[in-house]
């Protein structure tokens, strides 16, 4: 869970708990614990490379809603405004440019709210 809160942030950490129910809990767990505690807790790559290799993975799969959660988080992991675009060049090239032409239009927007926050 502190793995979890570093990368996303203790507010956006804090509402997914608190909707949490008796139906998600083993899902909340399996996240905090697979994803949080061991993947990204693993001390082979900065959170800076998972978060470019995360945001990656996530547009080049179609998984816009969590690429646009992991975008706003980079404020948390140190990748900046050129590894995102540097990470979805590589979508555009590996997974196809529809995928990296939406992630662009989503990232970019992700971007500029983050500015104005």
């Amino acid at each position: 869970m502190a793995t979890r809160r570093k990368v996303l942030g203790a507010d956006y950490v804090d509402a997914r708990v608190a909707t949490t129910t008796p139906f998600s809990a083993p899902f909340q767990t399996l996240i905090t614990e697979a994803a949080w505690g061991h993947v990204w807790s693993r001390d082979n790559w900065t959170r800076r490379e998972r978060s470019m290799v995360t945001i990656a993975l996530l547009a080049a799969l179609g998984h816009y809603e969590e690429m646009v959660m992991h975008i706003k988080a980079t404020k948390n992991t140190g990748a900046t405004e050129d590894d995102i675009r540097e990470a979805l060049l590589h979508v555009a090239i590996y997974a196809g440019v529809p995928h990296a032409n939406h992630a662009m239009k989503l990232a970019s927007e992700a971007l500029t709210s983050l500015k104005e926050a």
